[in-house]
């Protein structure tokens, strides 16, 4: 899966426009990679196609230690950065890109490979909502939502 690709996927889980999808997946990796050790970032980064491993290694410093937040902190730290109006809609975006994610790495549950290293540093309730993100948006998402990302 190329950049384009991973966008218009993220687009499709949770229906927004390219420009929303970009800036909610930089959001999200920003929070993820902060949660998980520098050397497993390199890792994650080491499989990314290029526009996604800029994204993913924007902010990164080598010297960063890892950043250990319940999955309410991390829902409201995305939706602070990606100028969301409420929760729900930070957790779907969590949810559409932790999905994306996990389908780069080659994961069709979020839990083999590169994706279970990620899933095995988050704290419990994120560990729950990384491996619910592909079962969650295998169903056609409600209308309105669109509208929502879109403001």
């Amino acid at each position: 899966m190329q950049d384009q690709a991973f966008f218009k996927d993220v687009m499709g889980r949770i229906g927004c426009d390219l420009r929303r999808a970009e800036g909610l997946t930089f959001a999200v990796f920003q929070e993820l990679r902060d949660r998980i050790t520098p050397s497993e970032a390199l890792h994650v980064a080491a499989q990314l196609p290029k526009r996604l491993k800029m994204m993913w290694m924007s902010l990164e410093h080598p010297d960063r230690k890892v950043r250990r937040v319940s999955g309410d902190q991390f829902i409201w730290e995305v939706r602070r950065m990606a100028g969301l109006s409420d929760d729900a809609e930070a957790e779907l975006a969590v949810s559409a890109v932790f999905a994306g994610l996990q389908r780069l790495l080659s994961s069709p549950t979020g839990q083999e490979g590169e994706a279970w290293d990620v899933m095995s540093q988050l704290p419990k309730d994120l560990k729950k909502l990384w491996a619910q993100a592909q079962r969650q948006h295998q169903a056609v998402n409600p209308s309105g939502v669109q509208a929502r990302f879109n403001a």
